[in-house]
């Protein structure tokens, strides 16, 4: 069909063993390309399948499912004729509208996240800064319960499903393919009780067991050093193996959440994470600091 860089990126598709969040993102991927590459514009490939702008930059991002008749429209209209290509995408586009296991906690997951939790589960790198809690895949049941019910007004029988859900997530570092996940913690977070003493007991005890994963890297900014690097609030930082996939930026608020992919305000967030680095302390010291805050509870 003519169009510079397909084999690369059909290779890449046909590759990935993402789940259905990050497919969705490269063939959403794909079709910009395409478009980009024939000269249409999104208000133009709108009308070719009956819909809004506003629909094709959502299927561009990957944020909703594909209708396979929209996707033969599409590949029509942008040149790609030939069948083996066609499949390509089309096939994709189906493992893309397969429910990955976290679309059973729909009920008590919001829309956001469950972006969020597909990006998670399919990174080969996660870099976090945390002022507040102690990261979601690094918390115990008992303590994820208090963070839960502290933050949202919600049944019990719905705290309980998040607090599941939360878990589940965890199992993600027990796979074989296990992303780094690399997290600064501000001190404040081991000194602020949630739950009551036993939990946070018990949750340093298994924040030190799990710092000794060869996979997981925890550095604390102590109290002394928290005036040199005065941030926002808390971002996780995500990275793939695909090379289509650019690193994502995810900040979250109680309500909502922000994605960010532009590469400009991404340097800005990895230049931010590296002076976090920097500026903690060494893994090794870090658990010295874990070690003294569970020995004052």
């Amino acid at each position: 069909m003519g169009e510079a860089g397909w084999p690369g990126h059909q290779q890449s598709l046909r590759a990935s063993g993402g789940g259905p969040t990050v497919l969705r993102i490269l063939v959403g991927t794909q079709l910009r390309r395409l478009r980009e590459q024939c000269g249409m514009s999104r208000a133009a490939a709108a009308d070719l399948i009956r819909g809004s702008e506003a629909k094709i930059s959502r299927l561009e991002l990957g944020r909703t499912g594909f209708k396979q008749r929209d996707v033969v429209d599409l590949l029509s209209a942008y040149g790609v004729t030939e069948d083996a290509e066609r499949e390509a995408v089309l096939g994709l586009a189906r493992r893309a509208n397969e429910p990955g296991w976290w679309q059973s906690y729909n009920d008590v997951m919001p829309g956001w996240l469950e972006m969020y939790v597909g990006l998670e589960q399919a990174a080969s790198v996660i870099r976090s800064y945390e002022p507040q809690f102690v990261p979601g895949l690094l918390q115990t049941e008992a303590y994820a319960q208090a963070v839960i019910e502290q933050g949202q007004v919600a049944q019990p029988a719905d705290v309980k499903e998040r607090v599941a859900l939360r878990m589940r997530r965890q199992h993600l570092l027990n796979n074989p393919g296990a992303p780094d996940f690399w997290v600064v913690i501000d001190e404040a977070v081991l000194r602020r009780t949630m739950g009551n003493t036993e939990v946070m007991r018990s949750q340093l005890d298994h924040l030190l067991s799990m710092m000794k994963r060869p996979r997981v890297t925890v550095q604390i900014i102590p109290f002394t050093r928290s005036g040199q690097v005065a941030t926002g609030g808390p971002f996780t930082l995500l990275r793939f193996a695909e090379p289509d996939l650019p690193d994502i930026v995810y900040l979250e608020q109680l309500t909502s959440a922000f994605y960010v992919d532009k590469r400009e305000d991404v340097e800005t967030y990895l230049e931010l994470i590296d002076r976090l680095s920097v500026t903690a302390l060494t893994p090794d010291e870090s658990a010295d600091v874990v070690a003294a805050a569970r020995a004052t509870l």
